[in-house]
């Protein structure tokens, strides 16, 4: 866990801060267990009762929850991101999937234009690795981890962007996605025609990105979510032809 031990005063509130920093810049995330308390004392380098005194501070402010038995976890803050009757209404209603697609292209165009400009040598190589597992699933035909690892490297991009409220926009989009508020991810990666394609997609945009081509990388981009929206247009459509054929064979019953 990335924990360093606290270089000012050791205390609660030194404590705190880290822990909110890291949270802040997406390295801690919701569901990460935090090491135990024995183990986080040492590495933040503070006695136990402090980091007791930390934890209390970082549960009250909604930051961490604690776990019976299981230890202490960062929070998950992206869930409340948006209300429970409001995803109800984006799960429903087919124009909140094109509006929702028309906003990742204008916000992650801009953040792969970001990434681009001033990604460090260490968000490449994490851009570069998921992009290799993306390879490796997609090669073992394996579609449900291909999907999984589609949304890591969007974030890998948002996060070479190094925009804390980017970030934390996008992965709060990202959960809705996970969820399957806004269309199952699956059924693009299912078909074998638009996983070539969509793998490409994401080798432009990495190559824009690694190469330090701001343009390149947007446009990249938007011409992956373009054929996003494309392709769940057709499902939609071929989904509503089968809805006919199926009443058709009903009467042959």
């Amino acid at each position: 866990m990335p924990f360093r031990p606290v270089q000012t005063e050791k205390t609660a509130a030194a404590v705190v801060r880290q822990v909110e920093e890291l949270i802040l810049q997406g390295v801690l995330r919701p569901g990460d267990r935090l090491p135990a308390e024995r183990e986080l004392a040492r590495r933040l380098a503070v006695s136990r009762p402090t980091l007791r005194e930390a934890l209390a501070e970082l549960e009250s402010r909604g930051l961490t929850a604690t776990r019976r038995g299981a230890g202490v976890f960062v929070a998950d803050v992206l869930g409340q991101a948006f209300a429970p009757p409001l995803i109800e209404l984006f799960a429903t209603h087919d124009q909140a999937l094109y509006d929702y697609l028309s906003f990742r292209r204008d916000l992650e165009g801009l953040a792969a234009a970001r990434a681009a400009a001033q990604a460090t040598e260490g968000d490449r190589a994490v851009i570069a690795r998921v992009f290799a597992r993306m390879e490796a699933a997609h090669a073992r035909r394996n579609p449900d981890e291909e999907a999984r690892l589609d949304a890591e490297f969007h974030m890998a991009v948002v996060e070479a962007a190094h925009n804390v409220v980017m970030l934390h926009m996008m992965r709060s989009m990202f959960e809705l996605l996970r969820r399957g508020v806004f269309y199952n991810r699956d059924a693009l990666f299912a078909l074998r025609p638009a996983r070539d394609a969509l793998l490409e997609q994401h080798r432009a945009i990495r190559d824009a990105v690694l190469a330090g081509r701001p343009d390149e990388a947007r446009a990249a981009v938007e011409a992956h979510l373009d054929y996003v929206a494309a392709m769940m247009r057709e499902v939609g459509r071929r989904a509503s032809l089968e809805q006919v054929a199926r009443l058709r064979l009903a009467r042959l019953e």
